[in-house]
């Protein structure tokens, strides 16, 4: 009886080592790749390396994702950012693909990303592997360029609604990608202008949000673009500003 309690114990400990261990090197179930959009980066922060940011969408991360939570794995355990793998070829196309909007330093940016999402996957993609592969993704579409073939570009005052951004892009890619957006900080907060000679409404939704980020969603592999869920990052029913 002793003897089967202790091989009991062993077991449950042996299991409970490597529910951690899975759980600290990253399980996941597909990858978001995401791109922002820099001008609303600087219109949502109190600081931007540049005046006048750039006006393409450029690369957030690559993040391994559950359907569970979108925003786990994070900061797993594994190799640390290596300089030295990003080689020279391969730095000159992340500096265009993948830049530092906010405070210029590129490299600390993509060491901020290796180490909080790359590690998560590092058992299908190494370093080297998870910025080629990320660049890659950047080249395979421009959404830059299919926004502004369906007359979507950049307007001090014109809105869109989140189908009409969605729309082209699911043309192009055959796939339907997630959009995310940050709230104007030029609107009252949680008022919508109301018709005059009325009372404004409060906790009612602003009258339109600033387009941040597209996602695109590939499998487990990072190979095979696939569908993404909706999930929060946009409100329902109010127009969308791309500044």
């Amino acid at each position: 009886m002793a003897m089967l309690i202790s091989s009991l114990s062993f077991l449950v400990l042996a299991f409970a080592f490597f529910f951690c261990h899975v759980m600290s090197s990253g399980s996941y179930d597909y990858f978001q790749f995401v791109q922002q959009w820099p001008p609303t980066n600087c219109i949502v922060r109190t600081k931007c390396s540049k005046p006048r940011p750039l006006q393409i969408f450029t690369i957030h991360g690559l993040w391994p994702s559950n359907y569970s939570n979108p925003k786990k794995p994070s900061n797993c355990n594994g190799s640390k950012f290596e300089d030295r793998k990003v080689y020279p070829q391969l730095r000159k196309d992340l500096k265009k693909s993948w830049p530092d909007v906010e405070s210029g330093n590129d490299t600390r940016f993509w060491e901020g990303e290796w180490n909080k999402h790359g590690r998560c996957s590092e058992q299908t993609l190494n370093q080297m592997q998870y910025f080629e592969r990320s660049h890659a993704m950047w080249t395979s579409f421009n959404i830059t360029e299919i926004l502004k073939n369906a007359s979507i570009v950049p307007h001090p005052t014109q809105t869109w609604t989140y189908s009409d951004i969605v729309s082209p892009i699911k043309t192009a890619t055959k796939r339907t990608p997630l959009l995310r957006c940050k709230p104007d900080p030029a609107q009252p907060k949680n008022q919508r202008p109301q018709p005059k000679g009325q009372r404004p409404q409060p906790n009612s939704p602003p009258q339109s949000q600033l387009l941040h980020e597209v996602v695109f969603c590939y499998e487990f592999n990072a190979l095979k673009q696939i569908d993404c869920n909706r999930t929060p990052g946009c409100i329902n029913q109010v127009n969308i500003s791309f500044q």
